[in-house]
């Protein structure tokens, strides 16, 4: 089984609505018991809460559903994942420093870089503090990469 973890800042809007797309992308294509997903936080300030009620609202409307609870990631996480996805630089760099050795940072990536559409080194934005369509479209971006990330797990691990 191949294990995956997506990253953001406080674990309530972009990394579970990521993990929530995959999820979804996954049961479609019969793939839900060849990937383990998680989703974690560099900061722990809502560690224990469920998704931002904007992300799952967005996210029901497509019929996807948002899980688990807010954690914190620290170092032992990369023993559990063979990718830690961060949704965006700023978290990647924190993803970074808190890799213990070379094998822990290799396994560190930006969501968009799966989607062949997006500009290099682009992110997901945080649409936490911002007002109208944000939510949405993060659930679109999430969908793109996420379907690259499916066919890169494809391709690399023949499921």
């Amino acid at each position: 089984m191949v294990r995956v973890c997506f990253v953001c800042l406080g674990n309530i809007c972009r990394s579970p609505t990521a993990e929530g797309v995959m999820a979804s992308l996954l049961m479609s294509a019969g793939l839900r018991d060849a990937v383990a997903l998680d989703s974690a936080g560099t900061g722990g300030w809502h560690q224990g809460e469920r998704p931002d009620k904007r992300s799952q609202a967005a996210a029901k409307r497509r019929g996807i559903t948002l899980p688990g609870t807010a954690q914190k990631f620290t170092a032992s996480h990369f023993d559990r994942y063979d990718y830690v996805v961060a949704m965006d630089k700023s978290n990647r760099e924190n993803l970074l420093r808190l890799a213990r050795t070379e094998d822990d940072r290799a396994k560190i990536s930006l969501l968009r870089s799966f989607d062949p559409e997006s500009e290099a080194n682009a992110d997901v934005p945080d649409p936490y503090y911002g007002s109208g369509d944000g939510f949405e479209r993060v659930l679109d971006i999430c969908e793109a990469g996420c379907v690259g990330l499916l066919a890169h797990l494809r391709d690399e691990h023949s499921i």
